[in-house]
């Protein structure tokens, strides 16, 4: 068995157990949307990467049961609008600009939406996003609901310690600051999804109440970045000290990384203990004073300079 087989085994057995009202079909769609096209890239990861991968996966399942998964169009739409506008520097950005714009009668709510509908045209990802979602269901439902799963997650993707959902707004600033809103004829404006979802402005307020939910969204995307960066240096520098000190060296930097003690270490490598500290020494002058100055100085000193 595959790694993605025994995945999609694992969620084939979760699904079953927390959608019991789903049918099979909607089931195996999510799963193929959740491991997406590339199955073979699973037997090529790192155990650390591995399991990355699968708190991604994760993620994105309960986004999608949590707040779009079997809700109503119109309530799962408002439900993304409202996730989206209670980021405070997003909503801030916005209005400032509306203060700033010839229409003043814009709301927040309206420059929101046409940002996400000029992300879904524009932007690249998001586009392949959407393919490859028509790909793996034709139920209109659950094929908007995924939709705007994806949307959600890559709007909060945090790039440079701020939402990527900010610089798509000033990229559609740019394209926009002359004539302010687009003011798209509705026979021609990009439905995020089916026809059917059609937001009143009765119920167009954005929630600030989801702060904390964002700023703890944002704290785990940073954290699932920050392991991932470790674990290709960790990667790059066993491989620089085979190559430089032996492998000896990679085998102590492993289990050190464990969380082993020296004493522990110099047992699994069946070493005196003045030869495990020696060799110590040895790492950690490479990892700081050589090895460091080359990749992430700051994140190597903090991980194998101690």
């Amino acid at each position: 068995m595959t790694r993605a087989e025994q995945i999609a085994s694992d969620l084939r057995s979760r699904l079953q157990t927390e959608l019991p009202r789903s049918n099979d079909t909607n089931r195996e769609s999510i799963i193929r949307w959740l491991l997406g096209e590339d199955l073979d890239r699973f037997d090529s990861y790192t155990p650390e990467r591995l399991d990355i991968e699968i708190q991604a996966m994760d993620y994105r399942y309960r986004i999608l049961v949590q707040r779009y998964y079997e809700a109503p169009p119109q309530r799962a739409y408002k439900n993304l609008i409202q996730r989206l506008g209670s980021i405070f520097v997003i909503r801030n950005k916005i209005s400032t600009w509306i203060a700033l714009s010839r229409d003043r009668q814009t709301t927040v709510i309206d420059v929101l939406q046409e940002v996400i509908q000029d992300l879904l045209q524009n932007d690249k990802y998001m586009q392949e996003q959407v393919s490859w979602i028509a790909q793996c269901t034709n139920d209109p439902r659950l094929r908007n609901a995924i939709v705007l799963t994806a949307t959600e997650e890559y709007c909060l993707r945090p790039i440079r310690n701020q939402p990527l959902l900010v610089y798509r707004f000033v990229n559609y600033q740019k394209r926009t600051q002359r004539g302010g809103m687009t003011q798209v004829p509705a026979a021609d404006f990009i439905r995020l999804v089916s026809e059917e979802i059609a937001p009143d402005d009765s119920e167009g307020s954005v929630s600030l109440l989801d702060g904390q939910a964002v700023a703890q969204f944002q704290e785990e995307q940073s954290l699932q970045q920050q392991q991932e960066l470790r674990s290709e240096i960790v990667q790059q520098f066993e491989s620089y000290l085979t190559e430089k000190i032996g492998a000896e060296a990679a085998q102590w930097l492993r289990l050190y990384l464990q969380g082993k003690t020296q004493e522990a270490i110099a047992q699994r490598l069946d070493m005196p203990i003045k030869q495990v500290y020696r060799l110590r020494e040895k790492v950690n002058y490479h990892a700081v004073r050589v090895f460091a100055q080359k990749s992430q100085p700051e994140l190597v000193t903090e991980w194998l300079g101690r």
